[in-house]
Order: C-alpha cells, then structure tokens, then sequence
C-alpha cells in the first residue's frame, strides 16, 4: 500500500505538522507500506502532489486550518482518496472552539464559560472585568496553544486581544482555571490511559511546555474510581457527538473533581513529546502499532462512509 504522509500546510501550526509527518515517517512499517512525503506549501500543492503521487491513503499529519479543519478531507473525497481520521463534519465542528463548547453544553458535558468577541471591533473589557481575572485569551480556530495569553489584568488584555486576533478574526477569552490538566486519546472508541499535566516553568500548559524537551510532566494519572469514570465518560461523551471517528484527545482541565472539557482535537500531535503516542505507550502500543491501527480503522471507516454515499 502507497501511504502519502500530508504533512506542512499554510496554518500557524506548520512546524509542528512537519514534526509530525517525519515522526510518522520515521515510525511507519516499511514492510507494510510504501512511504511518499508529501509536504504542503500551497493550497493546490494537495490536489497536485496526491494526484502525482499515486497514493492509496493519505496519512494527516496536518495541524490548524486548511488541514484540521475539513477543508483538506473535503478536498481528499472530491479526489477520492481515503484519509486517516475523522471526517468533514466532526473536523469542522471541533476546530471551532466556540461552536463546539454550545454543543458540548446541551447534553451536559462541562466547559468553561467565557465570551466570543469578533476581533477588536467587540473589545469590552467592562464584560471580561465582570467574567473574573485572570482569564485565558485565544483565538477560535487554532491549536499548539498558539496565540493564547494568559491575561492577569485589564492593561494586559488588549494586547493579548490584538495577538488572538492575528491568527484569527473570532476570539475566546474564558475563566482561568485552576486545576489538574489532563489529556483523554481516544482510538476507536476506547479512551486510553489518561494523561496528567504538569507545566514545568508556566502558569500553564503554553507552546513552550507543549513542545520544548522538559516543558512539562505528562504521565499517567491514578484518579479516584469516581472521578476517573466522570473523565471518560466526558471524554466520550465529547467524541461521539462531535461525530468523531478513528481517533482524537480531548483536553480538560479538573476542577474539584470536576472534568472542563477544553477542546477536542481531530488530529492531535504526532512529534517525538506528544500526548497520543504517550497514552498509546502506556497502554503497551508502540508507535508503528498505533499506526497501523490508525490506518487500518481509518480504510473502514472511509469504505464505510462512502459506501452510504454511493448507495444513495
């Protein structure tokens, strides 16, 4: 089989995606598969270089938009080519934090309260007084805790809006928790050993911690009976109806025993420090099985999914 690791994009994720796709490359089964790079400078490079290549499966090592987002797996089933992981729909809801956290709402499932501000043109920093310093300052659509700020007062919250707003035009800006950070892979419906964060040198789990070698303590966590069961079932909760399939991490934070569903992402990293293959390990997968499985789940579900198209 011809697997196309789509790695690189446009989004301000880029770099981590091309850590990623080599990560991915690295660890592939060269028995099983033959390994095409396919690295993404424009939006045409993916209808180009898939065409080109020839491949049977496109393997997403793609971050943020125009990659995470729907866009690409559109593009991939106008092609008719299978990709790994969840599809249009849950990839669309999930990158976009604000809808997805109003869904989450309505069947229980707890997130952070917070307001939605369309760039500066929305600026009200009376309504963030009235939310509760200090708060976290994001954009909407983004991930790899690019573009987010913690902000401990109002002199520092139209700055940390203007930098929000750069990398998109809608912006979140939610209660600050404080609590246990905690991280749920889940690979075909079943939630792997759950992750629990400590950031080394931040107030909380920033770009640095995510990715720099020591930015944080991530290991598996030994919860209360309750508890635990309280994070799966958020975590599944999440999944399911956000339509996710193949695989994804929920990210939470607890609070009083209480799971905050933060985001959900569709395709989490990959790289060398990453929480899914963290998770997976202490489940006893190694990465190359996670791979295999997240491929193989992956043709099924496509074959599936389009086999429903097709008998329409």
């Amino acid at each position: 089989m011809k697997i196309g690791v789509i790695m690189g994009g446009i989004s301000s994720e880029r770099e981590v995606s091309l850590q990623t796709g080599q990560e991915m490359i690295r660890h592939l089964d060269r028995n099983r598969y033959e390994v095409v790079p396919i690295v993404i400078d424009r939006r045409a490079d993916l209808i180009i270089q898939t065409q080109q290549a020839g491949i049977d499966l496109a393997l997403l090592a793609l971050h943020g938009q125009y990659g995470e987002d729907g866009t690409v797996q559109g593009a991939l089933e106008t092609l008719g080519i299978p990709y790994t992981g969840s599809g249009v729909l849950a990839s669309s809801l999930c990158m976009n934090k604000q809808l997805s956290k109003r869904l989450l709402k309505t069947v229980g499932v707890h997130t952070p309260e917070g307001l939605c501000w369309q760039g500066t043109d929305d600026y009200e920093p009376q309504a963030v007084k009235q939310l509760g310093y200090p708060v976290i300052v994001k954009p909407n659509m983004g991930g790899s805790s690019i573009g987010i700020q913690l902000v401990h007062n109002e002199k520092e919250l139209l700055t940390a809006v203007r930098k929000a707003g750069s990398f998109d035009q809608a912006i979140l800006i939610e209660p600050y928790m404080k609590g246990t950070e905690l991280t749920c892979s889940i690979v075909d419906g079943e939630v792997l050993p759950i992750i629990g964060i400590r950031s080394a040198h931040s107030e909380w789990f920033d770009y640095k911690a995510k990715y720099e070698p020591g930015g944080a303590e991530e290991k598996v966590i030994q919860l209360p009976p309750a508890t635990r069961q309280r994070v799966r079932e958020a975590a599944l909760a999440s999944y399911r109806l956000l339509q996710c399939k193949v695989y994804a991490r929920v990210d939470m934070i607890l609070c009083e025993d209480v799971p905050y569903v933060l985001e959900v992402n569709t395709l989490p990293g990959m790289t060398e420090n990453s929480l899914l293959p963290k998770s997976a390990a202490a489940s006893g997968m190694t990465f190359t099985q996670l791979l295999d499985r997240i491929i193989a789940s992956s043709i099924l579900e496509r074959k599936q999914e389009w086999g429903m198209v097709q008998d329409v």
